[in-house]
């Protein structure tokens, strides 16, 4: 579905992304993790083409550069970590921006293209919220929407840059759950940035991690968790544990333990 052949991507003298070179499996949720400033955001824009990079990025076995915008569209949806937001604009407004692929360039959305909306929309608990001006959403209620513009593509790949940034700790479980559901329902191929490991050992078959930019472990979570790997690519200590349920929980571990406050003078 997806394959990536030595990209690249440069910023003047500096290598953000080093000659990635991985492919992903129709339908695989991939979470590409790593330090801040590994290369996860640049990796994924590349992919959207919206990164000048080196190398070759095929959905579908088409190179993408080989296509227009509006082909490309028709492939791959991006949901930014810092989306631009207008704010005039009605989240029925902000979705249905999602069709713009699908329609003629001098045609208008059809009553099929709006009822698309109006069902995604539904499906994400905003059905209520169509006619509401993006500036009066919480944080948690724009990403829904932003998420709804992409699906609204209906594109077979799905990028998520920080999907659970803005949302609470519970919020980011149900706004991940409620993806998988989707990937599951429409054969989505997803690849997500995720700074929270605990929840990309949950949610993702396949992780890939980044290290300067550079590939430095791939495959099932188990085998790229690893305490070493991570304290390498993380620093500090980081312990690596088991859930009753059998699930990996990642957690930051202080470098030594002070005695406890005594309280008193």
């Amino acid at each position: 579905m997806v394959a990536l052949d030595q990209v690249t991507v440069r910023y003047g003298a500096r290598v953000a992304v080093r000659e990635v070179c991985h492919s992903v499996a129709p339908g695989a949720w991939v979470g590409v993790v790593g330090a801040n400033g590994a290369g996860k955001s640049s990796l994924l824009r590349a992919i959207a083409h919206l990164e000048r990079h080196d190398g070759t990025v095929r959905v579908n076995g088409q190179l993408t550069g080989r296509l227009s915008r509006r082909h490309r569209a028709r492939l791959v949806a991006y949901v930014p970590q810092q989306p631009e937001l207008p704010a005039g604009m009605s989240v029925m407004e902000y979705t249905l921006l999602g069709r713009t692929p699908h329609v003629g360039y001098f045609g208008v959305e059809s009553p099929q293209d709006r009822q698309h909306c109006m069902d995604l929309l539904g499906r994400l608990g905003l059905g209520d919220m169509a006619d509401r001006h993006l500036p009066t959403l919480s944080g948690g209620e724009l990403q829904r929407v932003v998420l709804s513009r992409a699906l609204a593509q209906q594109a077979p790949v799905l990028l998520l840059d920080e999907p659970t940034s803005s949302l609470d700790l519970g919020r980011r479980v149900e706004a991940l759950e409620l993806v998988d559901s989707l990937r599951r329902e429409r054969g989505l191929t997803v690849l997500s940035a995720m700074h929270d490991l605990t929840l990309a050992a949950q949610f993702a078959d396949r992780l890939v991690l980044l290290s300067a930019g550079a590939v430095v472990a791939a495959g099932a979570p188990a085998s790229v968790l690893s305490e070493t790997l991570l304290s390498q690519c993380f620093g500090g200590r980081i312990r690596v544990l088991t859930a009753d349920d059998g699930g990996l929980l990642v957690v930051p571990q202080r470098a030594r333990h002070l005695p406890p406050h005594s309280g008193g003078r």
